[in-house]
């Protein structure tokens, strides 16, 4: 008898196992029954405020292009690489390179003192001169730079660089005197110099041979 009770007391307790199932069940079908109502009906209203659809006549699919690189100044680059080439530098020093004398002589090697001996007796007819009075070291230096530029582009042989004699800065010192002589043996058309001769600036001046340009053609 007590089995039986026993029995009996699980197949109750399995039976509202069942039927709570089979309530969820049947609570998730109405919910999805009802969602799917819902979605309709916010579909029909779409569709009739949006009215018939159709495609643009001749509409092409436009596909996105990834952007392209900036595109390298080519051209800029090599002027400013040409620009710095032809820059002058107030840290090179022309000791350390090359010999020169107390009367700011120079030859660029493979050049014959031969050469710095006409220059120095005026061999050359002077074509041309650049005056540095009143110029600070930053202009001086651009000033040179140009002028040589020119120079050169004109055919020029044989010029004259004043720098001065330091009678108006401190101490009475010629401070482009040393600057102009380290930049004219950075530049390479320059092949030799020397200080002027007295009627032509004496140690205020400085006597300048460009090498001769070749004409093409």
């Amino acid at each position: 008898m007590n089995e039986r009770i026993k029995d009996f007391g699980g197949l109750k307790s399995l039976s509202k196992t069942l039927k709570a199932q089979a309530e969820e069940r049947e609570r998730r079908e109405s919910e999805r029954v009802q969602r799917e109502a819902r979605e309709q009906v916010e579909a029909d209203l779409f569709r009739r405020t949006v009215g018939e659809v159709a495609p643009v006549p001749g509409a092409r699919r436009i596909v996105p292009q990834p952007a392209r690189p900036e595109p390298i100044a080519r051209q800029f680059i090599a002027d400013e690489e040409a620009a710095l080439r032809e820059s002058l530098s107030d840290e090179f020093s022309v000791e350390t390179l090359l010999d020169t004398d107390e009367a700011l002589s120079f030859a660029r090697e493979g050049i014959g003192q031969d050469t710095l001996r006409k220059l120095r007796r005026g061999h050359w007819v002077t074509q041309g001169q650049l005056d540095l009075h009143g110029l600070r070291t930053e202009e001086a230096r651009e000033a040179v730079a140009d002028y040589l530029r020119s120079a050169c582009k004109k055919g020029l042989r044989c010029v004259r660089i004043i720098h001065g004699k330091g009678l108006g800065s401190i101490n009475k010192e010629p401070v482009l005197k040393r600057k102009v002589r380290n930049w004219l043996v950075q530049k390479d058309e320059v092949i030799a110099f020397c200080q002027a001769s007295a009627v032509d600036g004496g140690s205020g001046a400085v006597m300048v041979l460009l090498k001769a340009q070749t004409r093409e053609g």
